[in-house]
C-alpha cells in the first residue's frame, strides 16, 4: 500500500535549524571570550591575532616606504646635481622583499610567548637577513661609488673600465665574505681558526702569484695617480710610443715605427717616464753659425732679425736670442723659443718654416754661414841671403 501524502511524517529539521541560529546569534559573550583564549602553540587566538596584525601593519608601512617616499626621494634627486644623492637612491633601491617580510614578521612574533629556541632561531634569522640586507647596500654602493668616480675622472676607455671591473668585483666580494663571517660568528661559530687559515691560504696563493698581484696593483695605481692615459706619447728609455690600452697586467703602446710595444705595469711604473701627452709648450733651442768676415753691424742685427721672423707666426713664443760665443769656425747665434702647441708635426713644420725665413733673410742681407774651415800658415825657414 501506498503512504498517502496526508500521513507523512514530519521532519524537524527546519525547526533543528532555526534553533541552531538562534543559538549562535545569542552566544554570550563568555563563550565568545573562550574562543579567544584557545590555546594555539602555547599562546591564546587574541595573542595570535595581534601578531598577525603587527605583521600586515609592519608590512603595510614598509609597503608604503618603498612606494612613496623612495619614489619621492628618487624624484627629489633627479632635480639635483649632486650625485651623493642619486648614490643613496640607488642602494636603497636594493632593498629586498625578503628583507622587509622578514622584519614585518619578527616584529609581529615580538608579540607571542615564544620558547627560548624559537626565540633564539627567530634572533639568528633576523640578524642573518639583516646582515646579508646590509651586504647588498654596501656592494652597491661601492659598485656604483667606483664607477661614478673612474667614468667621471678617468673616462670611459677599455683600460678604464676593465680596472673598474676589477674593483667592482675585489670590493663586493670582500663585502660578502666579511658579511659571511659575521653571520658565522653570530651562530655560534668560531671563525677565528677560518680567518687564520684564510690568513695562511692567501699568503701561499700571494707568493705563488707575486708578479701577477704586482702588475695588479701596478694598474691600480695606474687608474687612480694616473701618470699616464691612453693617447699620451711616452718615452721609456730608448723606447717611444703612444699608450693604446692599459691592462690589468700589461700596457700596450704604439711605437713610432708601427710595432707594438708590450709592457708590465710593475716594470712600467718603476722606470722613469717622460710623458709628451703632458706637453702644455714645446721649448725649442737651436743654434746657426756665421762665418768671420760678418760685420759687427750685421752681427748685432741677426737677434733681432730672427726675432722678427719668430715673432710673425702665432703658434710661437719668442724668449731670446743671443751672440753666444766664438766658435773654432764661427761666431755663434743661440735662439730659444716656445711653440704654443705640443703636437711633434706642427713643431717641425714650424720649425722648417723658420729655418726657410732664416736662410732668405741672410741671403738678401749678404751674411753668410760659417762651415768647418781650417787656415793653415806655413812658416818658410832657411838660410839668410
Amino acid at each position: 500500500m501506498g503512504v498517502s501524502y496526508r500521513h507523512r511524517p514530519r521532519f524537524p529539521a527546519r525547526r533543528h535549524t532555526r534553533r541552531h541560529i538562534a543559538q549562535t546569534e545569542d552566544c554570550p559573550p563568555r563563550e565568545m571570550q573562550e574562543i579567544l583564549n584557545t590555546e594555539l602553540l602555547g599562546n591564546p587566538l587574541s595573542r595570535w591575532l595581534v601578531a598577525l596584525a603587527a605583521l600586515v601593519g609592519a608590512l603595510l608601512a614598509l609597503v608604503l616606504l618603498r612606494s612613496r617616499v623612495y619614489a619621492f626621494l628618487r624624484n627629489l634627486a633627479k632635480r639635483t646635481r649632486n650625485r651623493i644623492d642619486d648614490l643613496v637612491i640607488t642602494t636603497l633601491g636594493e632593498t629586498s622583499r625578503i628583507f622587509g617580510i622578514t622584519v614585518a614578521a619578527y616584529a609581529g612574533s615580538r608579540v607571542l610567548d615564544l620558547s627560548p629556541t624559537t626565540d633564539r632561531v627567530l634572533w639568528h634569522v633576523i640578524v642573518a637577513v639583516v646582515l646579508a640586507q646590509g651586504a647588498m647596500w654596501a656592494a652597491r654602493l661601492l659598485r656604483e661609488g667606483i664607477d661614478m668616480y673612474g667614468r667621471s675622472r678617468f673616462g670611459e676607455d677599455g683600460g678604464t673600465l676593465t680596472t673598474i671591473r676589477a674593483l667592482q668585483s675585489v670590493s663586493t666580494l670582500a663585502v660578502w665574505v666579511i658579511a659571511v663571517l659575521l653571520v658565522l660568528e653570530n651562530l655560534g661559530i668560531h671563525v677565528s681558526a677560518l680567518v687564520a687559515g684564510l690568513g695562511i691560504g692567501g699568503i701561499a696563493i700571494a707568493l705563488a702569484v707575486q708578479s701577477v698581484l704586482a702588475d695588479l696593483f701596478a694598474s691600480l695605481a695606474i687608474l687612480l695617480d694616473k701618470p699616464f692615459v691612453v693617447g699620451d706619447m711616452l718615452v721609456l728609455g730608448d723606447m717611444v710610443g703612444t699608450v693604446e690600452e692599459v691592462g690589468l697586467k700589461t700596457t700596450r703602446l704604439r711605437s713610432l715605427s708601427g710595432e707594438q710595444l708590450v709592457m708590465s705595469n710593475a716594470n712600467l711604473l718603476d722606470s722613469r717616464i717622460r710623458n709628451y701627452g703632458r706637453m702644455e709648450e714645446r721649448r725649442v733651442a737651436f743654434s746657426l753659425g756665421v762665418t768671420y768676415q760678418t760685420s759687427p753691424s750685421d752681427l748685432q742685427a741677426i737677434p733681432d732679425t730672427i726675432r722678427s721672423i719668430i715673432e710673425s707666426y702665432p703658434a710661437a713664443r719668442f724668449d731670446r736670442s743671443h751672440f753666444k760665443t766664438f766658435g773654432s769656425s764661427s761666431l755663434d747665434i743661440e735662439t730659444v723659443y716656445y711653440v704654443t702647441v705640443p703636437d711633434y708635426q706642427a713643431y717641425m713644420d714650424l720649425q722648417q718654416a723658420i729655418n726657410l725665413d732664416v736662410y732668405r733673410r741672410f741671403a738678401a742681407d749678404g751674411i753668410e754661414f760659417a762651415y768647418p774651415t781650417q787656415t793653415v800658415f806655413v812658416e818658410r825657414s832657411g838660410p839668410a841671403d
